[in-house]
Formats: C-alpha cells, sequence, structure tokens
C-alpha cells in the first residue's frame, strides 16, 4: 500500500505514454522495514530460514514474519490461495491494524511460496452455460461472415459476439490465471471480478484520470526467489552492499527499431509505443544518472560479448530464451519484455529471462508468469527514472509503474533495495 505522507514537493520529470510529461513528488516517505510483512511457507525447506535472515539484515520486527502452510509448488489452487494464504494474511493485517503499530506497506513473499493462482474450478452448472454460450458464438460468426464489414448490422452483431466471449471467459475462468503477487496486493479490496486484470490505484498513469473498476486500495508486492537458497540470500547481500556505494557501470537498452519521428510519436500503440519507451530509457538513464548508456536499435538483440559491466538493463522480444550477452555488475537490476519470463524460477532447464538473469547475477527482475500483453508492463522510462532517483525502494518504484493488478507480473528483489540512494 502507497503511503499518503507528504512532506515537501520536488518534482521530477518523467514521460509517460506518447510524450506526456509527468511531474513526480520526491515528497513520499520511502518504504521502511516496520512497513514490511514477510511471508513464509512452513512446508517448504529454506522459506523461515532465508525470511528469518531477512528480517536480521533488514531490522524487521520478528511479529512481522507471517508464517503459512501452503503448497510448495510453484502453482497453487484458487481454493488454496483463498484458504490457505489470502485469509492467513487478511486476519495478520486486520490483527495488525489494531495494535496501534504503523501500517504494513509491502507483502514480501519468500522462497517456497507459490509463483502462481490458477483459475478457479468449473462447475457442472458453468459447464452448461459454456455449450449454450458456444452455440450463440457459432450463430454470431455465421452471420458475420455473410455481412458488409462496415455495415451497422455487423458492428451490432460483433459487440454481441465479444459479449458472448467474455461471458465464455468468465464461465471458463480462462482469464483467471495470476500471479500470487499481484492477486496478493489487493487481499484488502474485497470482492472483484477474476477474469482478466484491474487497473492498479498506485500507477502514476492514471493520476488525473477517472478509470473504471479501480481498486480501493493495492498492497506493494514483492518477493525473494530464485532457483535456490543461496541466490535468495546473495540477492539480499547484494542489495545491501550496493546501497553502500551505489550502482555503477553500464545501462543496456536493446529496443528493435530506430527512435521514430517525433510527429509519429503521438499515435504509437502496441510494440511500437514500448519501443519508443525504450529510447526515452536511454534518455533519461544518461540525463538522470552517471552510468554509460548503450542503446542497440537494431532487430537482432545484443549477442554474447555485448554488454560488459552490465548494471541496467531493459529490452525485448525473445520469448523464454534468455540471451546471456551480459557480464552483470553486483546489484544489478533489470527485465526483458516478452510474454513468458517468469513462468518459473525453479526449473533447472528453464530458460526465461527472469531464471536466467538470476542466475548469472542480477540481484532484481521483473517478469510475467504467463501472456500479460505488452501493455501491462511497466514503462521502462517510467520505471528507471523512480529507481535512478535514489529515493524510492524497488518495491515503490514498480508499484508507481505497473499498470495492472490480479493479473501476471512480478517482481522479484529486495522490496528495500534502493541502488542509487547513495548517489542523492
Amino acid at each position: 500500500m502507497l503511503c499518503k505522507r507528504f512532506l515537501f514537493f520536488v518534482a521530477i520529470v518523467i514521460v509517460l505514454g506518447t510524450g506526456f510529461i509527468f511531474p513526480v513528488s520526491k515528497a513520499q516517505a520511502a518504504l521502511e522495514p516496520d512497513e514490511i510483512l514477510v511471508i513464509a511457507n512452513r512446508l517448504a525447506a529454506d522459506s523461515i530460514s532465508l525470511a528469518q535472515f531477512y528480517l536480521e539484515k533488514r531490522g524487521i520486527p520478528r511479529e512481522n514474519l507471517l508464517i503459512v502452510q501452503t503448497s510448495r509448488a510453484e502453482t497453487c489452487s484458487r481454493e488454496d490461495y483463498n484458504q490457505q494464504i489470502a485469509v492467513p494474511v487478511r486476519n495478520y493485517l486486520e490483527r495488525q491494524s489494531k495494535d496501534g503499530r504503523r501500517p504494513i506497506r509491502c507483502l514480501l513473499l519468500m522462497y517456497g511460496m507459490p509463483l502462481k493462482v490458477s483459475p478457479a474450478t468449473v462447475t457442472a452448472k458453468e459447464k452448461l452455460r459454456q455449450l449454450e454460450l458456444r452455440l450463440k458464438q457459432e450463430e454470431f460468426e455465421q452471420k458475420l461472415s455473410d455481412l458488409e464489414k462496415k455495415s451497422a448490422e455487423y458492428k451490432r452483431l460483433s459487440a454481441k459476439l465479444q459479449q458472448v466471449r467474455d461471458d465464455l471467459a468468465v464461465q471458463s475462468h480462462s482469464r483467471e490465471l495470476a500471479a500470487l503477487d499481484s492477486e496478493i496486493s489487493l487481499v484488502m479490496a474485497g470482492s472483484y471480478p477474476l477474469v482478466g486484470w484491474l487497473p492498479n490505484p498506485s500507477y502514476l498513469g492514471y493520476r488525473g484520470k477517472e478509470i473504471k473498476k479501480m481498486p480501493t486500495i493495492a498492497y506493494m508486492v514483492a518477493r525473494l526467489d530464485g532457483p535456490s537458497p543461496k541466490i535468495v540470500r546473495r540477492l539480499i547481500l547484494d542489495s545491501l552492499a550496493v546501497e553502500k556505494t551505489g550502482l555503477s557501470g553500464t545501462a543496456y537498452l536493446d529496443a528493435r527499431w530506430p527512435r521514430p519521428a517525433p510527429e509519429k510519436v503521438k499515435t504509437l500503440q502496441g510494440y511500437a509505443l514500448y519501443d519508443n519507451y525504450l529510447h526515452q530509457a536511454a534518455d533519461l538513464v544518461h540525463k538522470k544518472s552517471k552510468l554509460k548508456v548503450v542503446l542497440n536499435d537494431k532487430a537482432e538483440l545484443f549477442q554474447p560479448g555485448d554488454c560488459p559491466d552490465a548494471a541496467l538493463y531493459c529490452g525485448w522480444y525473445r520469448l523464454s530464451h534468455y540471451l546471456d550477452a551480459f557480464d552483470w555488475q553486483r546489484g544489478a537490476v533489470g527485465y526483458h519484455i516478452a510474454s513468458g519470463e517468469c513462468t518459473t524460477l525453479k526449473k533447472k532447464n528453464g530458460q526465461g529471462w527472469c531464471l536466467g538473469m538470476l542466475r548469472d547475477g542480477v540481484a532484481a527482475v521483473i517478469g510475467p508468469v504467463a501472456e500479460p500483453y505488452v501493455q501491462a508492463f511497466p514503462s521502462p522510462s517510467l520505471f528507471f527514472s523512480l529507481l535512478l532517483d535514489g529515493r524510492f525502494s524497488l518495491a515503490e518504484c514498480f508499484a508507481l509503474s505497473v499498470p495492472f493488478r490480479s493479473w501476471r507480473m512480478v517482481l522479484v528483489g529486495d522490496p528495500l533495495y534502493r541502488p542509487f540512494a547513495a548517489q542523492q
């Protein structure tokens, strides 16, 4: 949950969307150790010991450790999520709010907690309703095939067909697969639809806009996780060490196309929009830091040996196949914009970018557990601008820059990590 305490106002300029300049207040108090609830799994080896290690290193009170009992697998059922994870977390937060202690703002999922929440089980009644809807779908599709695409009747039937498809998604629960991290952020938001995503109330891009289905509350969420307990300990120790000196090295931004002409920027959408974000991010890193900046605007990705001293990285698009072009600096932060980069953090033969980057030495990564659509990724220009500012913790940078909740994006890293705090 993002704090509403504002002490003074100094604006930093961030590019959002297509050329929109957004002032971000530096006034928000930084996330404090006693504002984090650490959640570990009793049934997973090393989960509790790693949680205790983190509490000790960051000075987090012991009472801020919640131990749940749930699946050790990377995917848990919706029913298990509700009863074994959401209920204990909700009960803790309700009790804690009555104790007079500082409110919890961030939930930290430890190694051993599930990564994904599967869709709810389809009932017999829902199966019958699906058959009815599929018949309607076939009927509308047949009628549309005989109509002129620009006609009013075509548009009317297209709208009806879309409604049938949306109803099918509800009855089949096909769009309910979520990252546990994104789901648990709304643990105190009450009842909400599980189909697809919900807007993130903390996202800076929504400020001043009227957004439908906006949840009333969302917690910051991060996880300390990876292929082994040893790597999780490294994430913690690297973050602490780099905070004292500041992150140094080179920022690598891997676009696919040259910078668009200024007159075209306002009309960019989808892939072209996010490709331009990488160009914007390169400009911002150059202006806001002492890091060397390397921008690749060719279709071919950075190749092995191309990226020594890598401190920051963002690029796209090589699906679920990490390309090791990097010699990572201690404390490095990065993410790859592609659909399946955090489907697993454990499998020995996993090829995703999150897993590969963690194995190779990165301290913090972002990625989706399933197809999120490109607009679900944090804008690189926004995320890195917040990170470079030095006043915002890693968890805050992510919470302010990710557009959706109850969806599929995951932040792996120490939520308190501020790689540029020493350079303020």
